[in-house]
């Protein structure tokens, strides 16, 4: 079955509402074959008390986009995806503007997917690598 890109972008957007990803104003806009893309707003909401974005909304972000990019190569009826690891390296600061996550695969196996999620600002510059491990596990009924 082709990949439709169309398709992935309107469920990760609906499955976002009422969601944490819905509060920090995730917005998924990009997808591909082996990568996922969303946007996030750097605004007060997501500030840590210095004024900069949090380390934990960017993590927030990376498991939100990596997450929902294992949904591409799973049967949602029949398979659930679980995160079970996240590192990240905060390499910028950043106060305001939008981040862009970008989720590409580095290892998609029948039950460990690993992905590399770069968030970048407006200028293409780094502000975290982070790495993501999903499970994907039977769904339980």
């Amino acid at each position: 079955m082709p990949f439709d890109k169309e398709k992935m972008l309107r469920w990760c957007n609906d499955a976002s509402k009422n969601t944490l990803m819905e509060t920090l104003e995730i917005n998924y806009i990009d997808a591909g074959e082996d990568f996922l893309v969303a946007t996030m707003p750097v605004n007060p909401r997501v500030h840590q008390p210095m004024g900069l974005l949090h380390g934990g909304a960017s993590v927030a972000l990376a498991e939100s986009v990596g997450s929902a990019a294992s949904i591409m190569f799973v049967n949602p009826e029949r398979q659930e995806v679980r995160g079970i690891e996240i590192s990240a390296n905060h390499l910028k600061s950043k106060k305001e503007g939008m981040v862009t996550a970008t989720a590409k695969i580095i290892h998609k196996g029948a039950s460990i997917h690993l992905w590399e999620i770069r968030i970048v600002d407006e200028n293409e510059k780094l502000i975290s690598l982070c790495k993501l491990t999903n499970m994907i596990l039977p769904r339980r009924s």
